[in-house]
């Protein structure tokens, strides 16, 4: 148990990058340019970044937030700079790398990394039928590590198929499996099909980016009903909160949305008991992602 200074929010899910290509150098694939599309940037800066210190510019009005770091697309599997945060404040960071079905022994690769500090790990979910999958998922199985999926609902049969295989593995399902990002008003088979996955007992749902579900617009009171259907499916203790800070759907205002969407969750989930909405805010990914902090 945390003692009485240690941070009380945990934010499961944030991508972090910089502009110091000559130090961390884009992957092969991705050219400066292509940033250009992301809208987050370095003030007097031509090219995007998202750094720990702009997350912190907004977040700290909130609390001393610990941080799970989700590899940035733009550096593919080199983990250089959200590994270099780790070890520099192990404390505060945590990772969740990406792994290429192409690595002949990606199970060694997880289990590399997981000894830096990366706990989970990101696949491309529509390859679910990759042989490769066998060994990640014997590997997170055997040594307490994640596959994380950023996907929708309709990939769920196929996700279904491996966890009835490797019950002992934990998966996570980002941005609640999509249900409210891709349409506001979502529907009521979409979010039974996320329910009904909730009968695999070691998978994990991330709630959020708040930024990103039905109406996009804080308050978010709109999404309150999402969330307790998820949370009466899965139990808080299955449950994180994101905010996914650094993606593609930003927050209009982050000095007053990032803190409305804290809370959404601590002050009008009123069907949420404390000890749940603790669960919500830190417990669960402390449990995943600080577990040896």
């Amino acid at each position: 148990m945390p003692n009485q200074s240690t941070p009380r929010i945990i934010d499961a899910h944030i991508h972090v990058w910089t502009n110091d290509f000559e130090k961390y150098p884009l992957a092969p694939s991705v050219k400066e340019e292509d940033l250009r599309r992301w809208p987050k940037q370095i003030p007097g800066s031509n090219l995007p970044s998202f750094t720990p210190e702009e997350y912190f510019s907004y977040s700290r009005q909130v609390d001393d937030v610990r941080i799970n770091l989700v590899q940035m697309i733009w550096y593919d599997t080199d983990h250089s700079y959200i590994l270099d945060l780790i070890a520099n404040n192990p404390d505060t960071y945590a990772g969740t790398g990406i792994i290429s079905l192409d690595d002949p022994e990606p199970d060694k690769t997880m289990i590399e990394l997981s000894k830096r500090g990366c706990f989970a790990f990101r696949e491309p979910p529509s390859e679910l039928e990759h042989p490769a999958f066998e060994k990640l998922f014997t590997a997170g199985a055997e040594h307490e590590l994640a596959l994380s999926f950023n996907m929708g609902v309709d990939l769920l049969p196929k996700l279904d198929r491996l966890c009835q295989r490797f019950p002992d593995t934990p998966v996570i399902l980002d941005h609640v499996c999509h249900v409210g990002i891709k349409e506001a008003e979502y529907s009521k088979s979409d979010l039974e099909s996320l329910l009904r996955f909730s009968k695999h007992k070691r998978v994990l749902v991330k709630i959020g980016p708040l930024q990103a579900l039905c109406s996009r617009r804080a308050p978010y009171f709109d999404v309150l009903p999402l969330i307790q259907e998820i949370v009466g499916a899965y139990g808080a203790h299955r449950c994180m909160w994101e905010s996914d800070s650094g993606g593609p759907i930003t927050m209009s205002n982050p000095d007053t949305d990032y803190p409305a969407s804290i809370a959404l969750i601590r002050d009008h989930a009123d069907f949420l008991t404390s000890s749940e909405k603790n669960a919500i805010l830190w417990e669960t990914a402390e449990g995943f992602f600080f577990r040896n902090r």
